[in-house]
């Protein structure tokens, strides 16, 4: 099956928010599982090839309420695999509008990548029927307020990943870890 097809299978698919899937025929209906940064959750998925575990999003995994997602792993970038970043002055949500790149250390432009992970990450939100997402801080897929700022340098700027992103102009409550402290999930 073709990624159009895929994308086919979900494009009818809202999320719970809006015009969700129709509820359970009994009352023991859970809320929506919470899709979350697989290396929050402990798997060695960032692009040095280590993981980033967070207790409590280790726990809604450990409880049944969590969707992984690796958004540069289903965009079919490998791990390990070359660090990127969103260059020039553009964010998530350029990239997302044409206007943005992303290239990693090794000058190679990696947007079609961002793009195609970000895209099956949303297709995972809409199926699971999630309206919240935990995604890595800083990253320049997952990142919600900050961002590494296109040199290499570990200098941070304003803006926002290409998943963070696009899951955000879909409707889902978009968190980092650093959100997490003393909120309820």
């Amino acid at each position: 099956m073709s990624d159009a097809q895929g994308d086919g299978l979900v494009s009818d698919v809202r999320f719970a928010s809006g015009d969700g899937p129709p509820d359970a025929p009994d009352s023991s209906r859970k809320e929506p599982p919470i899709l979350v940064s697989a290396c929050l959750a402990g798997l060695a998925t960032t692009h040095s090839g280590v993981a980033k575990p967070n207790r409590k999003v280790m726990e809604l995994v450990r409880q049944g309420r969590a969707i992984l997602v690796c958004p540069e792993q289903l965009g079919g970038l490998p791990t390990p695999r070359p660090a990127a970043e969103i260059v020039g002055e553009a964010s998530g949500a350029s990239v997302l509008d044409g206007e943005g790149r992303v290239v990693n250390t090794s000058g190679e432009d990696v947007t079609a990548n961002y793009l195609r992970g970000a895209r099956e990450a949303l297709k995972a939100a809409r199926l699971a029927g999630s309206t919240m997402a935990i995604l890595k801080a800083r990253s320049p897929s997952c990142g919600k307020d900050r961002i590494h700022d296109g040199t290499f340098s570990d200098v941070l700027r304003d803006g926002s990943g290409v998943t963070a992103e696009l899951l955000r102009r879909e409707g889902l409550e978009i968190l980092s870890e650093d959100d997490l402290e003393g909120r309820d999930l």
